[in-house]
């Protein structure tokens, strides 16, 4: 069901075709659905109601651990609504924008939620459990809540991200890649998960590569649907922000298998090389290294990505 907030906008207009107004949503927790935390649903001005539309995601990242989940929903919903690549593209394009509303606590600080890393994938607390079927089921659910203003939508999504949220899009669309018509992700700490097992003798577990991809979803990893989903991963080469040194990010074990089957340098080392080894597979990847640019975008970049989504929306 819809819950009304102070920045629900004008709704559509019921003999329009099109959103006259910027409309934000938070729709509410529906465990009963299989998602156990909000998530906010922006239609920007201009939508045509009669074409089908693909919804975009992007997760948020608030950037700090806090157990006060109102500074997620307030930081979600500016990312909704104004400060995000993922709003750029949605109001661009005039697509739907689905932003979850997942918490980071500081309790629990190890458990990085907003990158999906390890501990998110395996832990059992409620509320922060398998954020990514969390995730596909908000999706599902956005159909529905669309669809009751008469918008019709595609059954996959476009997943966008940036640094911790770059890593939950990368990690997510190797997951399930049944589920993502095209993916972007920057500012990646130089390392994307890779399709081995084990590398120079360190064995890949998840999110550093596949050997226990079937435990996670229950199936093996999908590389034949992994290599059809078109994606963007980019970096800045002044970009210094290093994840893998952070014990909220890794582990001691992730570390040591990072440095020794990956590359401890993360740039130009680890991140050339994750590209080489994409390239290898034959995975449907545009890779950018952008000169001069540290852990951030321009919006000459965000125009790039803008213009990498509009091809494959229309594909």
């Amino acid at each position: 069901m819809f819950k009304p907030t102070l920045f629900l906008f004008c709704a559509l207009l019921l003999f329009s075709q099109t959103f006259e107004n910027d409309t934000l949503i938070v729709v509410s927790k529906n465990s009963s659905q299989g998602f156990e935390n909000e998530y906010i649903l922006f239609i920007p001005k201009g939508l045509n109601a009669s074409k089908i539309q693909h919804i975009l995601v992007e997760v948020n990242n608030t950037g700090k651990a806090v157990d006060d989940i109102e500074v997620h929903k307030v930081s979600a919903i500016s990312l909704a609504k104004k400060s995000s690549i993922g709003n750029n593209i949605s109001t661009e394009l005039k697509l739907p924008f689905l932003v979850p509303i997942f918490p980071r606590s500081a309790k629990n600080w190890k458990i990085y939620t907003h990158a999906l890393d390890r501990d998110a994938i395996h832990t059992n607390i409620k509320g922060i459990r398998r954020l990514d079927l969390q995730l596909i089921a908000m999706f599902q659910d956005a159909k529905k809540q669309l669809k009751r203003l008469n918008v019709e939508t595609e059954n996959k999504m476009l997943l966008n991200g940036f640094s911790a949220s770059g890593s939950f899009t990368n990690r997510f669309t190797m997951l399930h890649p049944e589920y993502v018509k095209a993916a972007a992700s920057g500012g990646l700490n130089g390392i994307i998960i890779l399709p081995l097992k084990k590398r120079n003798s360190a064995i890949l577990n998840y999110p550093l590569g596949i050997n226990n991809i079937s435990e996670i979803t229950g199936k093996p990893f999908q590389k034949e649907v992994y290599s059809s989903v078109p994606q963007m991963i980019y970096m800045g080469t002044l970009d210094d922000n290093d994840a893998v040194i952070y014990d909220d990010a890794y582990d001691d074990d992730e570390r040591e298998a990072v440095y020794k089957g990956i590359a401890k340098k993360m740039q130009p080392d680890r991140w050339q090389l994750c590209q080489e080894i994409y390239k290898e597979h034959g995975f449907n990847v545009i890779f950018k290294t952008y000169e001069n640019i540290g852990h951030g975008t321009t919006g000459a970049i965000n125009l790039e990505i803008i213009l990498f989504f509009l091809k494959h929306i229309k594909n």
